[in-house]
């Protein structure tokens, strides 16, 4: 009997891992770009999106009800604009992307999500335009500490890209 992919004792071949291109939502304007990049590189490679809402702490801490009620209009907020993200992904990859949730600090809850999630591929960060710099999270990483940290690449898109532009580089 000869030993060929068709016989029942060989194994397939190894599947290759999905790159999974993950992109933190917030309000800025620079998340259109990121989520476009992310989308239309994992539409070209066969991976996927994963989106990263966190919801940061108020400062109403001594108002318990308060931040009680606070915090649970923030999560239907969040649930609410992940959602609507979730169908523009679906549009431009043809699938569903992965969705987190977070409470906490936004650049802890990235990291610590990054740390848990063995599967996560690119962190994918548009940068601001404005005299405020290009952004916390960015102005960060690209610190000494803040890049040591990462345990994924870093894309950076810049903030000024057309989508014509972004469809030709990606």
């Amino acid at each position: 009997m000869s030993d060929d992919a068709s016989s029942p004792s060989a194994s397939p071949p190894p599947k290759p891992l999905e790159r999974i291109f993950l992109v933190v939502v917030d309000d800025s304007p620079e998340l259109k770009l990121a989520l476009r990049y992310a989308c239309l590189r994992a539409r070209k490679s066969h991976g996927r999106v994963a989106l990263l809402y966190v919801i940061e702490p108020s400062d109403m801490q001594s108002w318990l009800m308060v931040e009680d009620l606070m915090r649970e209009e923030q999560r239907a907020e969040a649930e609410k604009k992940m959602q609507r993200l979730a169908r523009e992904v679906n549009a431009l990859t043809g699938t569903l992307p992965i969705l987190h949730i977070r409470e906490g600090n936004r650049r802890d809850a990235l990291l610590s999500l990054i740390d848990e999630e063995p599967g996560l591929s690119i962190l994918v960060l548009a940068a601001g335009t404005g005299q405020e710099g290009p952004g916390p999270l960015i102005t960060y990483f690209m610190s000494p500490r803040g890049l040591t940290r990462l345990r994924i690449p870093l894309t950076i898109v810049p903030g000024g890209l057309t989508d014509e532009q972004l469809d030709a580089i990606t």
